[in-house]
């Protein structure tokens, strides 16, 4: 059994950033992808960014340019980078590892607002 673990959700102001930690209770190095998946209130989830263990990335359109998905293979821990943000941003986000399996952490609230 794999746990994921997010943290680093909060409160932020429109173009503030934030760093979201994805820490796993296991090595990553055996995961083929890990990504950031978020859900808004009554909308679906959806992808935000995923890294392979190749380090090759692959980003939403919305957060392109703006969030940056990276891993700590070391650490077992996979960082999302988000800057420039806006209030459509708000929701929750939650980190993902497939391959073997599929696994889902529990989310943390990321709200951007003034």
């Amino acid at each position: 059994q794999v746990h994921l673990v997010e943290s680093g959700g909060g409160l932020v102001q429109p173009g503030g950033s934030l760093r979201l930690s994805c820490a796993a209770s296991g090595s990553i190095f055996r995961f083929d992808a890990m990504g950031w998946y978020r859900q808004a209130p009554g909308k679906q989830r959806e992808l935000v960014a995923t890294i392979t263990s190749g380090a090759f990335t692959n980003y939403a359109g919305s957060v392109k340019g703006r969030f940056t998905i990276s891993r700590d293979n070391a650490q077992n821990t996979v960082y999302l980078q988000m800057n420039s943000l806006k209030p459509e941003d708000t929701a929750v986000y939650y980190c993902n590892a497939v391959n073997p399996g599929n696994y889902w952490g529990q989310g943390t609230q990321v709200t951007v607002s003034s």
